[in-house]
């Protein structure tokens, strides 16, 4: 045995051989150590994928806006932290699909959800100091925004990659499809197709064209560079990677040349504007809604922040915009701050409410939601004055009623309601202070809790009473006369006529029926008396010939309050629609952290009467513009 050479597993420095060619692996080591290694990658990978498994959506995935809309079904406002309204696949045309598919990763259909390259190219560059980067396929991408964080690091990256590789094995591609569309970051604050539809072009996903779809594919590369309204260079280069888009559809298939040929136009968006907020109106429509909301269902603050709930509001568009226009104008001309001190801190307020259902379906609340907070059209804190005494006279008419039945009331009996009506027209008090002794001032307040407003804003059951020391909301207020014009039945107001959560309708929105307050005699007697009111007050406008007189309230100078009314229900109009909404409009002033209202004296300089003149006239603004 002596002598024997002992056998080398590895032949390496290489014997036999010299120089450099010594130090020079074999092709039997090279293949040995490759297989070596490439083994150990496959039994790390096996071990990786096992371990790794698809988590929770993250935080912000889980997420929608809840969105509001108008009466007529367009959206007002998407409110949440994201800014992403989820939608079907098949609520997205095939054209969208094709264009974002094209543009960002042409073989999504037949890949296995990742990109071995794009992979590659990310650890390259890693190795070398750069950025993680590119090459994601929107199985990738979609994992990247629904199970990761943003974050760029190499370990989030190897989760991208075995995540993909599970989610495309487990989800069709119709799935991952949709979740990408509706989690993409498209800029201009929104997330998802349908948010990203209304940002540039203001409408929904389902009604883009294949121009606006290609569009909205190019600015999924990056928003800040595409947006062509961020800058002439964005521009250009929207416009480019647009034409680039079409012209891929065509190179796949999915456009046919023709088709291409008529999109040479670019697709111009609208204007960059901040995100989707609450100013303005907005806010205050938001916020009556919510309560109507969670008055409703149930629902809490809470309930609603999480998102994903549609809201489809009573509020009508145009109606509120000439009522903020009439507010605003009236303003302009009557009230100067810099002249006269006694025009500061004043403040209006106004609701619109349909007689036939008690829909709200236009407010004024201030001057704008992010600046003003607090809600004018829903405080309680302004005494209705005057305008509180027609329902004095209802309830002195309906005991009449009650008393006599059928029966004509005997030649020569004394009427009170005749009483209350003269005094109504002349804008005095005593009759109504009487009228409360003898009536009994529980029974005007049952009365007009019956028609709609809060115990809270009631006033304590005083000689006072019937003079209006009560302080109803705009809202309650309006909603309170619509008795008169609904034949004695009141409706109770609602601000949200239906509403779903992630597409399943919520329970609660279903309407009781109008409850009948006086009786139909006593509610036409009122109105006819209020028409007195009315043509007393606004007269016949611009020197028309005289017409039907709106059914109105108002606060008279004589009441030495600090607040304004005026409530009226114009004429029917005669177009077939039944009666016209009934709009109560208030002005108080009040200073900011101050407890007390200001006084009206001198609002709006001489012939104002205590700044009753100037309700009137917003309400007159508003009407008059329809």
């Amino acid at each position: 045995m002596e002598g024997k050479k002992t056998r080398r597993y590895i032949d390496y420095p290489r014997l036999g051989r010299k120089g450099v060619r010594r130090w020079l692996p074999s092709w039997r080591l090279w293949l040995g150590t490759s297989t070596f290694v490439l083994a150990c990658l496959a039994g790390l990978f096996a071990f990786v994928y096992a371990k790794v498994d698809i988590p929770d959506e993250n935080a912000l995935a889980g997420k929608e806006a809840s969105v509001y809309y108008w009466a007529d079904g367009s959206q007002m406002v998407s409110v949440g932290a994201v800014n992403r309204q989820n939608v079907a696949l098949d609520r997205v045309p095939k054209h969208v699909q094709n264009a974002v598919i094209a543009a960002e990763n042409a073989t999504f259909y037949s890949d296995s959800g990742v990109s071995f390259t794009g992979i590659a190219r990310a650890v390259v560059t890693m190795l070398f100091g750069g950025d993680t980067q590119g090459g994601s396929t929107i199985t990738q991408q979609y994992v990247k925004n629904t199970y990761l964080s943003p974050d760029q690091t190499a370990t989030r990256k190897v989760k991208e990659f075995i995540i993909a590789l599970k989610v495309n094995n487990r989800k069709t591609k119709s799935e991952i499809l949709r979740g990408y569309l509706n989690t993409s970051w498209f800029g201009r604050g929104s997330n998802g197709i349908q948010a990203a539809a209304h940002a540039y072009y203001g409408i929904d996903a389902k009604d883009l064209n294949p121009s606006q779809g290609a569009l909205l594919a190019a600015v999924l590369k990056g928003s800040e560079q595409y947006d062509p309204g961020l800058s002439r260079a964005n521009h250009e280069r929207a416009v480019a990677r647009w034409k680039w888009i079409l012209d891929r559809l065509v190179a796949t298939g999915a456009m046919d040349a023709d088709e291409r040929a008529r999109y040479q136009e670019f697709p111009e968006p609208r204007p960059v504007t901040k995100p989707t907020s609450q100013a303005g109106q907005i806010g205050y429509l938001v916020d009556i809604a919510n309560k109507f909301v969670k008055s409703a269902t149930g629902l809490t603050d809470k309930d609603l922040a999480r998102g994903g709930y549609r809201i489809h509001t009573t509020f009508d568009k145009q109606r509120t915009r000439r009522l903020e226009k009439a507010v605003q104008d009236v303003r302009a001309k009557r009230l100067d701050p810099e002249k006269r001190a006694e025009d500061t801190f004043v403040e209006f307020g106004a609701a619109s409410v349909r007689p036939a259902d008690g829909a709200i379906v236009a407010l004024y609340g201030g001057t704008d939601a992010t600046r003003h907070f607090s809600n004018n059209a829903d405080t309680t804190a302004v005494p209705a004055g005057s305008a509180f005494k027609p329902f004095v006279l209802a309830a002195a008419l309906q005991e009449e009623a009650e008393r006599y039945g059928d029966r004509a009331r005997p030649v020569g009996s004394p009427s009170r309601a005749d009483e209350l009506r003269g005094a109504l027209m002349q804008g005095r008090s005593g009759p109504f202070v009487q009228a409360g002794k003898q009536l009994g001032l529980e029974r005007i307040r049952d009365l007009v809790l019956a028609a709609g407003l809060r115990k809270e804003s009631l006033a304590q059951l005083e000689q006072t009473f019937p003079l209006g020391t009560s302080a109803p909301s705009a809202v309650r207020l309006a909603s309170a006369y619509t008795t008169f014009a609904n034949g004695g039945r009141h409706a109770e107001p609602y601000a949200v006529a239906r509403m779903t959560y992630r597409g399943k309708p919520v329970a609660g929105f279903d309407r009781a029926e109008p409850q009948q307050v006086v009786g139909p005699a006593v509610a036409q007697q009122v109105t006819a008396t209020l028409e007195g009111v009315g043509w007393r007050i606004l007269g016949s406008p611009d020197a028309k010939p005289a017409q039907q007189p709106p059914a109105a309230g108002s606060t008279e100078s004589g009441d030495r309050l600090k607040s304004a009314w005026f409530v009226a229900t114009p004429p029917p109009s005669g177009s077939g629609e039944g009666t016209e909404p009934t709009t109560a409009v208030t002005l108080f002033r009040n200073k900011p952290g101050a407890p007390q209202l200001l006084p009206l004296n001198g609002v709006g300089g001489p012939g104002t009467g205590l700044g009753t003149a100037l309700p009137p006239q917003v309400w007159a603004a508003a009407q008059n513009a329809a």
